[in-house]
Order: structure tokens, then C-alpha cells, then sequence
């Protein structure tokens, strides 16, 4: 047998190479890019892109909600984000003058859109005309969480969340509704038994595995991938707010037996610090946001939330959470200018630091700076007749969004544990009584 020409088997492998790399190019161009969300190519865009079925759904969604007067507004994650990219091209795009799909033909499942409820003045006509258009509409519907804290109306549903689908693809309708504090909220999409689990991948939905809260958006009208489009005037800040929007409510059940077991204080002296307690909160909370410093509620005022959905009558102070990272020098000043000057300042800011601000009418605000540890947090406290140091250790919590006292605040997701490493076992009765001594002193005899 002759000998092999080494340079002939080199020149083989070499070829073999080459063409091996232009299939992995071209296959990563044309099938990958699409299914990791890049945008389609120029050259095939125009046609491809707006043939999609995500186009064709978003277009007659569109025009449904335009033919019935409903302002809806897209909040889909994904393609917000394009938009942010580029902004400045869809802000010089006219209507019906795109040549490419960009943003709406990007391979997906749902497109996500938001409503505000009370803008909505034809939900059932609105209903069956996207029915006679093709779409398949399932709507879900759970109590009113607004409606809780009044017995007699607890129960009562409303709806959260619509899905419409058109072919294989389906649009999402969060839907808002207006809550105390000026900020809307969004609820749980949670199935009931009579739905039919395989109408569309439900886990893949960016909206609605958990209720959610957000800052009344202003709006903006925007030209997308040739459709007239409303959109949150500053998208970034929207995009922020969707991953930290989780929201828990007050147990407003739980509060009611509460009361039914220990009676509410409603003396006048009560309903009086209770009055000075809010305002003290209000004025924090826009002091704090003015800084742009994360806060939560801590101590009793996170007891009187959980327990009660109240202010503790008798607590006498406002307690707040602070991480120590979002720590700023300017804060005992910026409290001086809000009208709080700086009753004491314990520790410093890189051990066990708190701040104690006076408020009117002998109410304080009592600021606890919490450190994080490898596998836990904790706050320092000091004894302000001897100066003795102590060390209170919180296992490690996240925050979430909740109402309390007409306001949209932070607590930590994780409360109940958060509740017994500040005061014990909450199933524990010794817990009331313990509690109820270290806030209330002489008058807890009076529960």
C-alpha cells in the first residue's frame, strides 16, 4: 500500500475544519440568536419579523383596546428594555414607518400589558369583542384585598389578571388597581380548580407569582415596530421596581381577633399618639426617599403591622429598619431639616450604630442600622444610662412591599421569623405578655 502524503491528509482536516465552523455560524446565526431574543436579521426582518405571530397578536390586542377606549400600557420586561436601548431611534419613529420587527418579534410566549382598573368603563363588552376577534380570553378573579379590613364586605372578587391568547401566542393583561398611598397594585394569579392547567405555560409569566405594588406610572405614547404604543414615561425605573414589587397584606382576620381577645385602646390619648405616630412616619418616609435610602418597618411598629394592622397605642415611638450600606452622612441633617432634630446617636457607622429623632408632641423615631453577617444580620443596641452594649441577632430576610396607615411601606417578607428573633415565639401566649410588658409597661394590665 502506498505511503500516505501527510500534506494531503493536513489539507483534508483543514477543510473539514472550516466547513464544520460556517455550519456553527450560520446555525448560531439563524436559530440560536432568535431563541435567546436577539432581533432578526435586516435582511429577512421586514418580512419574517412582521409575519410572526407575536406581531399579528400585539396588532390585534391593539387595536381591540383602541377600538374600545382602553388605555392600556405595555410592561413587558423583555421588550421594555429594548426599547430603553433605543430609545432615541423609536422617539424619531413615525407611525407605520418601520421596515423591521425589532421589538415585538422576539420569539416568545406572552407579551405582557397593564391596566388600571378604574379607567376600565366596558370590561364585559370589551370581553366578548376580543372573543369575536380570535382570541381566547381566560380571566381570573380573587376577593378584594382593599375590602378585608371591613367584615361585612371581605369576599368580595375582582379581577386580576386576563390572559388572551391568539394562536400560539398570549397576551397578558396585569390589571391594576388604585390602593391607599397613591400607588397601584397587582394580585397573585393563582388557578382555581376548574382551570385548565395547559391553556398557556403559566410558569413562564413575569407578572403575577406574587401580588405586586409599583409607583403610579406617568405614561408616554411611543411608535413600535409601527404600532402606537403607550409606555412608562421613565422605563428604567419601572424595570427596577419589577424584581423588588412583591407585596404581603396586613392580616386583617387576624387582627380581628386579636381585638376580640385583647380590646382596642381607643382613649383619646390613644387615637391622639396614633395621629402623631402617622405623621412621624409620613415625614420619615419622605425624608428617607428624598435620600434615596431603603428603610423598613422594625421593632413594635413591625409588631403593631403584623398583629394588628395598627399602631401600637402605647409604644410612644416610630422604629424603622435601615441596612448599613445605604447609610448616608447627610441623614442626621437632612431629619434637622424635615423638623426631627437628633435626640442621641449610639455606636458608629461600622459598629452598632442608631439614631433617635424627636418628633412633636413627645413622639420619637427610633432608626436601627441592621450588618450582615455570612448567615445572619443583626442591630446593635445600647443602654443609654450605663452605655452597655447588646447585640440582636435576625436571621436573613428580604423586603417586601405592604400598606399600613394609608401608606405603601417595607417589611421584611420573612416577618414572622423576623417577629421571634425580636420578641420570641409568636405561637407562644407568653409572647403577648411579654411583649405586652416591654412596650406597654404598668398599662399592659389594662389589655
Amino acid at each position: 500500500m502506498s505511503r500516505i502524503n501527510k500534506n494531503v491528509i493536513l489539507a483534508l482536516l483543514t477543510l473539514t475544519s472550516s466547513a464544520f465552523l460556517l455550519f456553527q455560524l450560520y446555525y448560531y446565526k439563524h436559530y440560536l440568536s432568535a431563541k435567546n431574543g436577539a432581533g432578526l436579521s435586516k435582511s429577512k426582518g421586514s418580512q419574517i419579523g412582521f409575519d410572526s405571530i407575536q406581531w399579528r397578536a400585539v396588532k390585534k390586542f391593539i387595536m381591540l383596546t383602541s377600538s374600545q377606549n382602553v388605555p392600556v400600557f405595555l410592561i413587558d420586561p423583555l421588550i421594555l428594555e429594548l426599547i430603553n436601548k433605543n430609545f432615541e431611534q423609536v422617539k424619531n419613529t413615525s407611525h407605520g414607518s418601520a421596515s423591521e420587527c425589532k421589538f415585538l418579534c422576539v420569539p416568545r410566549d406572552f407579551t405582557a400589558f397593564a391596566l388600571q382598573y378604574h379607567l376600565w368603563k366596558n370590561e364585559e363588552g370589551w370581553f366578548r369583542i376580543a372573543e369575536n376577534m380570535g382570541f381566547q380570553c381566560l380571566k381570573i378573579e380573587s376577593k378584594d384585598p382593599r375590602l378585608d379590613g371591613i367584615d361585612s364586605l371581605s369576599g368580595t372578587e375582582i379581577p386580576l389578571h386576563y390572559i388572551c391568547k391568539l394562536a400560539a401566542h398570549a397576551i397578558h393583561l396585569v390589571v391594576f388597581h388604585e390602593r391607599s398611598g397613591n400607588y397601584l397594585w397587582h394580585g397573585h394569579l393563582r388557578l382555581k380548580g376548574h382551570i385548565d392547567r395547559k391553556f398557556v405555560p403559566f410558569r413562564k409569566l413575569q407578572f403575577g407569582r406574587y401580588p405586586g405594588a409599583f409607583d403610579r406610572p406617568e405614561l408616554q405614547q411611543v411608535t413600535v415596530d409601527g404600532l402606537v404604543l403607550l409606555i412608562p414615561k421613565d422605563p428604567v425605573h419601572f424595570l427596577e421596581e419589577v424584581p423588588h414589587s412583591r407585596f404581603i397584606e396586613c392580616r386583617y382576620k387576624e387582627a380581628r381577633a386579636f381585638f376580640q381577645q385583647y380590646l382596642d385602646d381607643n382613649t383619646v390619648e390613644a387615637v391622639a399618639f396614633r395621629k402623631s405616630a402617622k405623621e412621624l412616619l409620613q415625614l420619615a418616609a419622605r425624608t428617607l426617599k428624598k435620600l434615596g435610602v431603603r428603610f423598613w418597618l422594625s421593632s413594635g411598629t413591625c409588631l403593631g403591622w403584623y398583629r394588628q394592622c395598627n399602631i401600637i397605642p402605647y409604644s410612644k415611638d416610630v422604629d424603622l429598619g435601615i441596612f448599613i450600606q445605604d447609610y448616608k452622612s447627610d441623614i442626621i441633617s437632612a431629619f434637622h431639616d424635615a423638623g426631627l432634630p437628633l435626640k442621641h446617636k449610639f455606636g458608629k457607622v461600622e459598629d452598632s450604630l442608631e439614631l433617635s429623632f424627636q418628633g412633636k408632641d413627645d413622639v420619637k423615631l427610633d432608626i436601627f442600622f441592621f450588618y450582615e453577617e455570612t448567615d445572619h444580620m443583626w442591630n446593635g443596641g445600647t443602654q443609654a444610662k450605663t452605655g452597655k452594649k447588646f447585640k440582636y441577632l435576625f436571621p436573613k430576610f428580604t423586603l417586601c412591599w405592604t400598606e399600613f396607615v394609608d401608606m405603601k411601606l417595607h417589611v421584611p417578607c420573612e416577618t414572622i421569623e423576623y417577629i421571634e428573633a425580636n420578641y420570641g415565639g409568636l405561637e407562644d401566649d407568653s409572647l403577648i405578655a411579654g411583649v405586652c410588658k416591654s412596650l406597654f409597661g404598668s398599662l399592659c394590665a389594662t389589655l
